[in-house]
């Protein structure tokens, strides 16, 4: 892992500013000496910037993140966890944490981020700019941003603005995080059984049906806990040991203001804009961002094709079936 830190004031696209900004990354791969060589992947909600690590199978020889061919980056996004200047980042000031006082960020903010360290980088020219789900939230708005600085575009499961089902998902999740009557304690633990419940509640949506009636079964003679119900409290607990509630909440509030064609004259006048080559991925049983939805917003940029992964495991598909991803996008 590494890190770039700028002393200069980071402004926020709500108002506020942080006083310096830190950057968490990670790099594979080699640079070519021309610098078009660059793969540019934007994780999802709770995930970090170490794409081998939670992309199974695309950081390897042959896969569409091959290191041996790309100089492939992934930075943690801003409010996150891991690494990254977020709510339990300690203030350079007063040397505590903000917590639940961490200023309010967007996804533009996430995207202005990342091409601050691009600049750092000296990358001025990203081969290929990859996003799924939240991810693909911030590769959107960097791209409106800086429509010249890309010369293709991977969509995959995601939307170029929050839908009202999403959001209300979210809220869902808040909600249950809220309820929990440690949150606003400044500690890192607060609200784990609050985040316990919200990532249940995730989970739901990231699955679907099919997904849990294929995995989740008892077994035929039967058990003393159902495994649905073990199931559920095993990810809340797995992702309370590993994140914490304030940057959860954080990442909820600026996924909801993910609109790219907010102040940009609307969605159409900004799909206009991004004439790159663009492959969007849709995964036949999503809930979250269904293949209708992403059949769309393919149709809606000027040069798009639109692909599908086939399974049964919803929304999550785009992280299991790798033979599939890599598939599509090897040939791309």
């Amino acid at each position: 892992m590494h890190f770039f830190t700028t002393d200069t004031p980071f402004a926020l696209e709500l108002g506020d500013s942080l006083p310096q900004l830190t950057i968490a990354y990670h790099t594979y791969g080699t640079l070519s000496p021309e610098r078009d060589n660059v793969i540019w992947v934007c994780h999802a909600l709770t995930a970090n910037s170490d794409v081998a690590d939670w992309w199974p199978h695309t950081v390897e020889k042959g896969a569409f993140l091959d290191p041996e061919r790309y100089f492939v980056v992934c930075a943690n996004i801003l409010g996150s966890h891991y690494g990254t200047t977020g709510p339990l980042t300690p203030d350079p000031v007063s040397g505590e944490a903000l917590y639940g006082d961490f200023p309010a960020i967007t996804i533009g903010d996430m995207a202005r981020a990342h091409s601050l360290l691009a600049d750092a980088l000296g990358i001025k020219r990203i081969h290929k700019l990859v996003g799924s789900s939240v991810g693909g939230f911030q590769a959107m708005e960097w791209a409106a941003q800086e429509p010249a600085r890309f010369e293709n575009l991977v969509l995959i499961a995601t939307a170029a603005k929050a839908s009202p089902w999403a959001i209300a998902v979210d809220e869902t999740q808040r909600m249950a995080i809220k309820s929990d009557a440690t949150y606003g304690e400044k500690r890192p633990d607060a609200a784990a059984a609050g985040l316990a419940a919200a990532r249940a509640i995730g989970m739901l949506t990231y699955r679907g049906p099919e997904g849990y009636n294929r995995t989740q079964q008892d077994p035929p003679e039967g058990a003393a806990q159902h495994r649905a119900v073990t199931y559920q409290q095993h990810q809340g607990n797995k992702l309370c040991r590993r994140y914490n509630a304030y940057s959860y909440v954080t990442i909820l509030d600026a996924f909801d203001t993910h609109d790219i064609g907010r102040g940009r004259g609307g969605l159409q006048a900004v799909f206009n804009t991004l004439t790159m080559p663009v492959t969007v991925v849709g995964i036949t049983t999503d809930i979250i961002f269904t293949p209708a939805e992403m059949r769309l917003l393919a149709s809606r940029l000027p040069n798009a094709k639109y692909y599908e992964i086939d399974s049964p495991m919803g929304h999550d598909g785009f992280l299991v079936e790798h033979v599939q991803l890599n598939r599509i996008l090897t040939q791309q």
